[in-house]
């Protein structure tokens, strides 16, 4: 029988860096039972003592750390190691690496990826420029976006528009109805901003709209569930996308994070070709 790990997250800073280093290396891993214990701004000796008393009552502990401040980390390594948990450093040999490429030493300041600064600032506008432009609002300046993601209801249009905000996007996203649904600014301009269609299997798409329809109690509506509407629903979108030379990706068997990354290497093209 597998055991259940006993996985502890300590941070100096938010803990979202380690949190995604996590969700990468469990995912090369099928069969791993485990529990997280998240630790964020934690900055004194004290407070990793109390951590390891907590991690030293399962023999099934494991600590993975993001500390910059030398001294703290050593600390914790040393103590973990007299204590027999397995401890792992995430950024330790990767800081002074780079510092040796770049010849200059690391400031080993927590939380200095979240210094207010000019690109801090422009995300939180790319944010809050999302939030505005979500679901087709707001598009009489729709070619202040950095990018615009057009599909049929249900496409994951708005989750895909939040992520890309929060790395710095403004996105705008537009539900398509039919062609004439679509702002005309986009109509008379196809390539007046960087737009990018998303389409998925149509089975897919009428479990996701059961069970949007079941969550909100809905049973009146059934074309929007009807398998055949939903395939005339999704030709007709890459018909529209190819009518106006958008660029497409189905979102089927992608993750949110995944299908960001293939727009923003859409983007990425659209502006070398825009020079």
């Amino acid at each position: 029988m597998n055991p259940t790990y006993q996985i502890f997250l300590i941070s100096d800073s938010t803990g979202e860096t380690l949190d995604r280093i996590f969700l990468a290396l469990k995912a090369q891993f099928k069969n791993i039972k485990y529990e997280v214990h998240s630790f964020s701004f934690t900055r004194t000796e004290n407070q990793i003592l109390k951590i390891l008393e907590e991690a030293k009552k399962n023999e099934n502990s494991v600590i993975l750390y993001t500390i910059v401040d030398n001294n703290l980390a050593k600390y914790l390594a040393n103590e973990s190691d007299n204590k027999n948990i397995p401890c792992f450093g995430v950024l330790g040999n990767l800081i002074l690496n780079f510092s040796k490429i770049l010849n200059q030493k690391a400031s080993h300041e927590p939380s200095g990826q979240h210094e207010l600064n000019d690109e801090y600032y422009e995300r939180i506008e790319a944010i809050q420029f999302t939030m505005n432009h979500d679901d087709g609002n707001s598009t009489n300046d729709i070619e202040k976006s950095d990018i615009v993601l057009i599909g049929v209801s249900r496409t994951s249009k708005t989750p895909t528009s939040i992520y890309l905000a929060n790395r710095g996007y403004k996105t705008s996203n537009i539900p398509l109805i039919n062609e004439n649904s679509l702002p005309k600014k986009l109509r008379d301009n196809p390539q007046l901003t960087c737009v990018i269609g998303l389409s998925t299997e149509p089975n897919r798409l009428v479990e996701i709209r059961k069970n949007r329809m079941n969550s909100l109690k809905e049973t009146e509506n059934r074309n929007y569930t009807d398998i055949e509407n939903i395939e005339k629903e999704i030709t007709e979108a890459k018909k529209t996308f190819k009518k106006y030379k958008w660029p497409f990706i189905d979102v089927t068997r992608k993750s949110v994070e995944e299908a960001a990354a293939s727009i923003i290497k859409i983007h990425e093209i659209y502006h070398k070709n825009a020079k």
